[in-house]
């Protein structure tokens, strides 16, 4: 009699732990799926880049600092690599606030805001951007729920012994978003 009960605590102590095990992994992967999606519009916005510059360029001969920091700042996201760290989100932050600069320059260049490729090129760019800000969202609360979750208890007890932990949420940083607040509107019509 006293086996069974014993048993019968034991396996009921042993299905919670897998269950909370496997909500942790829901989570994580949850998680990991919805960066894959902000990395999806990230590599279309790295490679509308390049095209962008080329379009500019010849408009802004007197604006080569802008369009060298852009170029630079896409180089550093291609060296920051595919996954989700802190270095990886700085250098999208620095290539989105290289960006909001040549938004700014390009506004004192009619010529430039008349060309139908620069239009083109920034209405992609406009609805890229709309898409990251979507998908940030949804990855920053897929992070939440699975922060909570590693944090709250009885889960805590178990995320630390398997190796979940808390993770960061995909953030701008405050001079990138300095700058876009400051950013002019840009009207492409």
């Amino acid at each position: 009699m006293d086996f069974t009960i014993l048993l019968v605590v034991v396996v009921v102590a042993a299905l919670f732990i897998i269950l909370l095990y496997n909500k942790l992994v829901a989570l994580r992967q949850t998680r990991k799926n919805a960066f894959s999606d902000i990395d999806v519009q990230l590599r279309q916005r790295f490679d509308l880049i390049p095209q962008l510059v080329e379009t500019v360029k010849g408009y802004m001969k007197h604006e080569q600092e802008i369009l060298e920091n852009v170029t630079a700042a896409r180089a550093g996201v291609d060296q920051a690599g595919d996954g989700l760290d802190s270095g990886r989100v700085k250098a999208e932050s620095a290539l989105s606030g290289a960006m909001m600069n040549l938004f700014a320059v390009a506004e004192n260049y009619p010529d430039l805001k008349a060309d139908a490729n620069y239009r083109q090129l920034m209405a992609e760019l406009s609805d890229i951007e709309n898409k990251i800000a979507a998908a940030r969202r949804f990855f920053n609360n897929a992070t939440s729920e699975y922060n909570t979750a590693v944090q709250q208890f009885p889960a805590n007890l178990i995320a630390g012994q398997f190796g979940f932990k808390t993770e960061e949420f995909f953030e701008v940083d405050e001079a990138t978003n300095k700058a876009m607040q400051n950013a002019p509107d840009i009207k492409l019509t």
